[in-house]
């Protein structure tokens, strides 16, 4: 019988069956409305009328709650693996149209039947199964098993397939199993992703890739790279290697939509989407130069891909090969001995396997003691929130384990004896890019020569005590400080520069630098002219601050006057939001705030790590290099139309050698990112003219800001896009994340860099600033950087971006100008600051 025709049904009567005979009519005679001694006929036939309709809406009610409602069920799908002893496997069990697959498919599915019959949570809700694959070792089966589950019971049909393995075994004991019946053991099972179930799919596709030896073979979305992927599809690869080998999966292209909840590609440790066996889900844009290569612990893979019916992007394409069991890349512990070593997690920098363990035990001379330091530490996976629990994938030194993510050099170890001892392990689901770790011998009596030995085993200069800054990662060499006349003195016990109090910034962590500030009392607002007025006034429709701040950021219908804050529309009306443009909200009435916002959009993800380090090729796709011919890169810009950059006005100003201010000197070359390899993502431009701001004053930098227009206009591509312009009134917010971008020198003095540079720094108090620097600052610049020094533009960055992320766009904040040094502590960079020329920059180039 079909499982559909089982179970009871109830349907409803319709409207039309109800008795429609009985009439309601208003009275026309008054006496009829006088009170009697007994209901009389037309009351006793009304109330009986009524007593039936209640008595058969609640048996209705009753009927559709005990009946029509239980009928209501979910669909349930559970994969799982199982691997059957007693066979061995033949190769037609590849193909899922042989005869042999067939016959041991159903013997699978058969026994699997018996085993869900063991458990009445299980048994009466059962449909069927399938066995979609089968693998080596002995036989591993594949399959899939589908519930109807009634609503509400979800919750126990999950949990008892949570013990599948114990079914197993009760089923395997008992003595009315055939003599020729199947083994199991090693059994696995999850639910399946329900966005694997979606509903809209309106394409399904599979496919099949057998690697072999010296063989690379490629798998790629459909399209790929000539169009963007189908819309509502689900796509699967099941991916083989040779016995006693294991799969290679290198991505070179992955771009698809940036929400994983749209699309997303899914790697699994499998041969169906087990959910404890998936290794990876990504979306969104991965450069190239960003390693993304996998392996599988066994000789199986399985990569799903799934959209819905929004933007379509140009796909993923992968590399297939397999590598030797036992290969000496793969292979990791064992004895490391001397005086100083190296070693990795397997494959890094690329992602571990699953299901690894490496054991290493260090040795150093006798006397020593050893010291090992991460300088890369990447073992992150959802569902490892707490640290020091570490129950999934860890790295253990001496008893003691470590997960998740760290700053590089901060998870170091020492022994107490010359000897360590150091696991890793992951488990079967999700891999990272694992460690990159050192040894060394140290001396037991002085572990860090002149140096200060922070408490969790980092060394660090002498110099870095009690400076403010958290140089050990842990804090400790800012613990025990007594702070001199010039820091402050947090009731944290740490010491900050001086400089600091008052910037609206919370340097100690306890607020002691902001206190005393002359600020406004409980129940008032401060106004961006240090004016105070009450909270109650606060949107009030009056401007009480006398600059408008009270009234910025006001849910209000009324039309909202024009202030220097305030956002002015296309229509010449002005709304309170602050920064609205590009926001993806219509605030103007006209829309104008929403116009002109293809721009902003990086391709690639945000690194792990931020400060003075490789860009990745795309991230930045409005950064410009401007070569003099014949020479070189000597300045950045950036794209703000098909036709102008942005660059600095000092970048173009004639010396004795060469006339900077002409556009024949120069060419743009947009696209690029490293100086030594002008790929086919690269376009080179020649200028029309230049036009610096006619108010550049060449000793203060004073108006530091100029304007290219290119010879012909470009088109856009992943690599070249325009960054958004902000609007006049657009707030860039002290202590804010900003990144600087650009190919100068990557030391001050030194050689500039032959791949695009990035450091995130955050925008400084304008005040603080000024006093760092002596008084130089003019109201039309910015100041951005990181005071502990180590992170700056330099020499060959002037001109580029000053990129400040609002959502998922990026805003041109200021321009590269100059800066006392580079990197230097408590110096830090100035920009142009770009609100103040929007007005120049509309009129000139019409942007």
């Amino acid at each position: 019988m079909d499982y559909m025709d089982s179970g009871l049904r109830y349907t409803p009567k319709s409207d039309k069956d109800w008795d429609t005979s009985v009439q309601f009519l208003p009275a026309s005679d008054n006496k009829k409305l006088e009170k009697k001694k007994g209901p009389g006929k037309i009351g006793a036939v009304i109330a009986v009328v009524i007593f039936a309709a209640v008595i058969a809406l609640m048996t209705g009610l009753l009927v559709w709650h005990f009946h029509f409602r239980k009928d209501l069920r979910v669909k349930k799908m559970y994969s799982g693996s199982m691997r059957i002893t007693n066979q061995v496997f033949e190769d037609a069990y590849e193909n899922s149209n042989s005869t042999e697959f067939k016959a041991l498919a159903k013997q699978v599915t058969t026994q699997l039947k018996a085993i869900y019959s063991k458990s009445p949570q299980l048994a009466k809700y059962y449909v069927g199964s399938t066995v979609q694959a089968f693998s080596e070792g002995s036989v591993i089966a594949y399959y899939l098993s589908e519930f109807s589950v009634p609503a509400g019971q979800e919750a126990s049909v999950d949990k008892a397939m949570t013990s599948l393995d114990k079914l197993v075994d009760k089923e395997q004991r008992s003595v009315q199993r055939a003599g020729n019946s199947l083994l199991f053991d090693d059994v696995v099972s999850s639910g399946l992703d329900e966005r694997l179930l979606s509903r809209s799919f309106s394409g399904f596709f599979n496919y099949a890739e057998h690697t072999r030896t010296n063989k690379i073979g490629q798998i790629q979305s459909p399209g790929f790279p000539d169009r963007p992927y189908p819309s509502n599809t689900f796509l699967q690869w099941r991916l083989r290697a040779d016995y006693n080998h294991i799969i290679k999966l290198e991505f070179d292209t992955m771009n698809l939509e940036e929400d994983c909840k749209n699309d997303f590609v899914k790697i699994y440790d499998s041969l169906v989407a087990i959910e404890s066996r998936v290794m990876e889900e990504m979306c969104g844009y991965y450069s190239p130069s960003e390693p993304m290569t996998f392996l599988s612990s066994g000789n199986v893979m399985l990569v799903t891909m799934a959209t819905n019916e929004r933007k379509s992007y140009p796909g993923f394409r992968a590399q297939v090969s397999q590598i030797p069991r036992g290969s000496r890349s793969l292979t990791c512990g064992g004895q490391l001995a001397g005086d100083k070593g190296r070693f990795t997690s397997p494959n890094f920098p690329n992602y571990y396997p699953p299901r690894t363990l490496c054991r290493w035990t260090i040795q150093v001379p006798a006397g020593k003691l050893v010291k090992v330091t991460f300088n890369k530490f990447l073992l992150s996976e959802p569902g490892q929130g707490n640290k020091k629990d570490c129950r999934k994938d860890f790295v253990q030194v001496n008893g003691k384990k470590f997960c998740g993510e760290e700053p590089d050099g901060t998870v170091t170890e020492t022994s107490t004896t010359n000897t360590m001892d150091v696991t890793f392990y992951s488990d079967s689901s999700y891999v990272d890019r694992g460690f990159d770790a050192e040894f060394e011998a140290i001396d037991i009596k002085d572990p860090c020569p002149k140096k200060f030995q922070c408490r969790n085993q980092r060394c660090i200069k002498l110099e870095l005590r009690c400076d403010g800054w958290n140089d050990c990662g842990d804090m400790s060499e800012e613990l025990n400080c007594k702070c001199n006349s010039t820091d402050i003195t947090c009731k944290n016990g740490l010491c900050k520069p001086m400089f600091w109090k008052c910037d609206g910034i919370d340097d100690c962590g306890d607020r002691t630098d902001e206190q005393n500030c002359g600020g406004c009392s409980s129940g008032h607002i401060s106004c961006k002219n240090n004016k105070c007025v009450s909270e109650k006034k606060r949107c009030d429709g009056n401007d009480d601050c006398g600059d408008g701040t009270d009234e910025l950021d006001c849910r209000r219908v009324t039309d909202t006057s024009c202030t220097d804050l305030t956002y002015r529309c296309k229509n010449n009306k002005c709304i309170s939001k602050v920064n609205p443009e590009c926001d993806g909200t219509r605030d103007c009435e006209d829309g104008s705030d929403e116009e002109n916002c293809d721009c902003g959009k990086r391709l690639s993800k945000t690194s792990r790590i931020v400060g003075g380090q490789d860009a990745e090729d795309g991230e930045f796709p409005w950064q410009v290099s401007l070569h003099v011919r014949n020479f070189g890169h000597v300045c950045g810009a950036s794209i703000i139309s098909q036709r102008w950059l942005v660059t600095a006005a000092h970048c173009v100003q004639d010396d004795g050698k060469r006339r900077y201010s002409q556009p024949g000197t120069w060419e743009a070359y947009l696209g690029l990112h490293n100086q030594r390899a002008i790929g086919n993502t690269v376009v080179r431009r020649s200028l029309k003219r230049i036009i610096s701001h006619p108010n550049y004053n060449a000793y203060t930098f004073d108006n530091d800001i100029a304007l290219m227009e290119l010879d012909s206009p470009i088109n856009y591509s992943e690599h070249i896009q325009p960054i958004c312009l902000p609007a006049a009134q657009h707030d860039f917010q002290t202590g804010s994340n900003v990144w600087i971008t650009g190919w100068g020198a990557t030391r001050e003095g030194g050689f500039a860099a032959t791949v695009l540079q990035k450091a995130q720094v955050r925008i400084i108090n304008h005040s603080v600033c000024d006093t760092l620097l002596g008084g130089q600052l003019t109201s039309r610049m910015t100041c951005a950087g990181v005071l502990s020094g180590g992170v700056d533009a330099c020499q060959g960055d002037s001109g580029g971006p000053l990129s400040s992320p609002a959502g998922t766009r990026m805003f041109l904040a200021g321009v590269v100008s100059w800066g006392d040094g580079c990197a230097r502590r408590n110096k830090p960079g100035v920009y142009t600051t770009v609100t103040k020329y929007r007005g120049w920059i509309k009129q000139v180039a019409g942007v």
